[in-house]
């Protein structure tokens, strides 16, 4: 499997670009700041200095081009502006949506977050980031793509367990980075997950077991 991953040095992208090479997979990791190839290079990963924000979605098919599947993890982050989140986590996310397109990459999964479902809902300083995933995840949908979204609880750095609660609708909880990627991996590797949408917790459930009963309820 060839997998594009944008925002390449962020904590999940990081381990999920370990967690891929460990198995022999090629990944090509993008990033914007040339200083931080050398933690890509550390998982295994292709480091591709790209600048969502300023290059162009035609420069990007052809940083994407052969690939199997891109993953959209990037993020402007915490302290960043309502703006950044909107040029970010929204036009980011449908720049790689335009690169696939364009390309012929047809598998894509978005992090997304929980509470993406209903921005409105979230206080006044997380609405500008829960609006941009909400409007991203919209435009996943739309694309005519081969897609899943990820929507993580709370994200934290506690060693993965490998067990998570996966569902349509699940309560706020933690989930640690590791796992997130471990259930990107599990997305990639099934495609009944195509054209899911889940929010993704801490739980008791393996995480192969708990796509597959997420898969066989939605059925």
């Amino acid at each position: 499997m060839d997998v594009v991953i944008a925002g390449g040095h962020g904590q999940i992208a990081l381990r999920l670009a370990r967690q891929l090479s460990g198995r022999g997979e090629r990944v090509r990791s993008l990033i914007r700041n040339p200083d931080h190839a050398s933690d890509v290079s550390e998982t295994g990963a292709e480091a591709v200095v790209f600048d969502l924000e300023k290059q162009s979605s035609s420069d990007l098919a052809g940083v994407v081009a052969g690939a199997d599947a891109a993953v959209f993890a990037a993020g402007a982050g915490p302290g960043s502006g309502a703006e950044r989140k909107r040029t970010v986590d929204l036009g980011g996310a449908v720049k790689l949506i335009e690169a696939a397109q364009a390309a012929g990459v047809r598998r894509y999964v978005i992090v997304s977050s929980i509470g993406a479902d209903d921005p409105g809902g979230g206080s006044a300083a997380m609405r500008p980031y829960l609006e941009a995933k909400a409007e991203a995840d919209a435009a996943v949908a739309a694309s005519g793509l081969d897609w899943t979204i990820v929507r993580p609880g709370h994200l934290t750095d506690e060693p993965g367990t490998a067990r998570v609660t996966v569902g349509e609708q699940v309560g706020y909880a933690d989930i640690p980075r590791d796992d997130v990627a471990a259930v990107i991996v599990a997305v990639l590797d099934d495609p009944r997950t195509i054209g899911r949408t889940f929010v993704v917790v801490e739980g008791e459930t393996p995480i192969p077991d708990a796509l597959r009963r997420l898969c066989d309820e939605s059925a």
